[in-house]
């Protein structure tokens, strides 16, 4: 292999606190708030999610680029994260059918990244003092300079970012002869969420994060759906009327991650922007409903209020986070709708939670009888 001799490069937080590392050779400045994922795969995944808009991503694991791409393996159209910090950046990859290497995907759309960093102590850091904007730098601009701007940069608390990240036109996806058609309002929505829908016999129409009910009810669906994103769901009002016309016409609705938020928030029940967030394949989930325990793929910095939630008297807790035991479920008693704060579409390791798609259907079934 031949010897790159790279650059050096800093990571910046908010606090001052600067982590040392080297450019993969992609020059810039990039700003957004740190976050780390510790999934062992998956990198892909992660970077073309639309719920990481806006932020700095730290992946745990040793090595980032060592299996390459797949073109048929993205949540998106881009890479949506802001800026990538790694400890082994590989620019060789091994696997049968990438299509391509990282760094070239990558360098085609012009993301920062920062390897050779002490991840293990940067994501202690972070676990111990919070979430926060940072700035990966790597093409030599003063520190002071760099401090100045990232002071600009807003936080993501009461931030709305998925006006930056949906859809301008609605679109279709899977077979106009399906058997049930579905209405989604995407915040950011993740592909395999509409594979998921596709494969079970749906129809979806995908609208845009400000459209309206009666845009969404003119397709005539079965079923709605909100879909995950980025940035802090309050600032989504016209979201939350959406849901709440949903709710009035009771027709099956489905919400998953800031889609879930959405329903809390429609509803009185308010949501908190997380000391740090949850973000991983591997977060364990109980079914309070059934008992069974579930290994989930979770990606949110902003959470449903527990107490609020109990006390509703017309909501109930149907997940729950078994690490600190916020909300990772919840349903209505009196319509025709639930939501989860996690992934189901991403199951990692055993299906866990893919039931959840058979579960709206079911309630589609049960609607229309």
């Amino acid at each position: 292999m031949k010897y790159n001799n790279r650059s050096k490069a800093v990571l910046l937080l908010k606090d001052g606190t600067i982590f040392h590392g080297k450019s993969i050779g992609i020059e810039g400045v990039t700003f957004g708030e740190v976050a780390f994922n510790t999934g062992t795969t998956g990198y892909q995944e992660i970077f073309t999610d639309p719920s990481y808009f806006g932020q700095i991503m730290v992946t745990t694991n040793a090595h980032i680029g060592n299996y390459g791409v797949n073109s048929n393996e993205v949540e998106s159209d881009s890479v949506k994260i802001s800026g990538l910090v790694c400890k082994n950046f590989s620019f060789n990859y091994s696997r049968v059918d990438a299509s391509e290497s990282l760094f070239d995907y990558l360098k085609k759309q012009n993301l920062i990244v920062i390897s050779d960093v002490d991840t293990r102590a940067l994501v202690s850091y972070i676990r111990d003092n919070g979430a926060m904007n940072a700035v990966i730098c790597t093409d030599d601009t003063p520190l002071e300079e760099l401090k100045e701007r990232l002071a600009q940069v807003p936080d993501m608390n009461g931030l709305e970012l998925a006006s930056k990240v949906s859809t301008k036109e609605p679109y279709f996806f899977g077979e106009e002869t399906a058997k049930y058609k579905i209405s989604v309002l995407d915040l950011g929505i993740k592909t395999n969420i509409l594979r998921n829908f596709a494969k079970r016999d749906c129809y979806i129409k995908v609208f845009p994060y400000n459209a309206s009910f009666e845009d969404l009810k003119s397709f005539n669906p079965d079923g709605y759906f909100l879909s995950n994103g980025p940035g802090d769901p309050e600032p989504l009002q016209s979201a939350q009327e959406v849901a709440r016309q949903i709710l009035k016409e009771n027709k099956p609705l489905f919400g998953i991650c800031l889609g879930h938020q959405i329903i809390g928030l429609a509803n009185g029940i308010s949501t908190y922007k997380m000391f740090n967030g949850h973000r991983g394949i591997n977060h364990p989930v109980k079914n309070v409903i059934t008992g069974n325990g579930e290994i989930t793929s979770q990606n949110h910095g902003f959470a449903i209020v527990r107490e609020e939630l109990d006390k509703h008297p017309d909501f109930e807790l149907t997940h729950e986070h078994l690490n600190d035991g916020t909300v990772a479920g919840m349903r209505m008693k009196s319509k025709n709708c639930f939501s989860v704060q996690y992934h189901p579409e991403a199951s990692p390791g055993p299906h866990d939670s893919s039931y959840l798609f058979d579960q709206f259907i079911e309630n589609i079934k049960s609607a229309a009888n």
